[in-house]
């Protein structure tokens, strides 16, 4: 649990996910060209946090980048146990509870010539986390990226405000989708949400684009197909 100003904290977040960022944009031409095409949500995540874990910069703002987080929770007796897995975390220090999450979707996937959203996934399997504070319990900000595989930024964002909207009551929504300062030509959006427990999170959203092009030779073990059960025209 977080203690002092939320405000503060919450500025502290905003100022590192800022910097992070810039580093993940600078970083994402070297992840994308060792990937397959069509790769799998893990398979981009590892190596995305394989490279930040590798960076100068990123090492002189955090303590620690880890992929696949899992964040405790505290039972009543005091014993702690697992709240699940988020897919990427920014650990401050050693106190696990002091962490900027970031929960990481694909969107736009081919498969059999037909294209899926996957918007729908993003909001209900994603974005919800955070409201039900199964992920950043207790913290003012979480994050989202979007790993866009068609690179059709305007579709998918599109197709992910639609699912928004589709379902505000269990997002419990106060704010947004509100347009953000691009990084490097990257648009970001943020959404507000009220949470059961009283406490208010900021989601911070940014969809990277994967181009549709030759890519290197598959990573040994890597998965190609679908990772998402998907349905063609869907919104998500």
């Amino acid at each position: 649990m977080m203690i002092g100003d939320p405000q503060l904290w919450k500025d502290r977040f905003i100022t590192i996910d800022e910097r992070l960022l810039t580093r993940i944009l600078h970083l994402w031409p070297t992840c994308i060209a060792l990937l397959p095409q069509q790769p799998d949500e893990d398979t981009i995540t590892i190596n995305l946090v394989h490279l930040l874990a590798k960076d100068a910069v990123v090492r002189s703002i955090c303590h620690w980048v880890e992929y696949q987080y899992e964040p405790f929770g505290v039972h009543p007796s005091g014993a702690r146990f697992s709240k699940g897995i988020i897919d990427l975390a920014v650990l401050l220090d050693w106190e696990r509870e002091k962490y900027l999450p970031y929960e990481c979707k694909r969107l736009n996937v081919i498969h059999s010539g037909s294209r899926s959203s996957l918007a729908t996934p993003y909001v209900v399997e994603g974005l919800i986390r955070f409201v039900t504070e199964q992920y950043a319990e207790g913290l003012p900000l979480g994050c989202m990226l979007g790993y866009v595989i068609d690179s059709d930024l305007s579709f998918a964002l599109k197709q992910i405000h639609a699912a928004i909207d589709a379902q505000k009551v269990p997002l419990l929504m106060i704010d947004g989708p509100c347009q953000g300062t691009a990084i490097h030509g990257i648009e970001r959006f943020a959404t507000g949400h009220q949470r059961a427990s009283k406490s208010q999170i900021e989601v911070r959203h940014v969809l990277l684009p994967f181009p549709v092009v030759a890519a290197a030779s598959p990573i040994p073990g890597a998965a190609s197909g679908l990772a998402e059960t998907t349905n063609s025209g869907q919104t998500g």
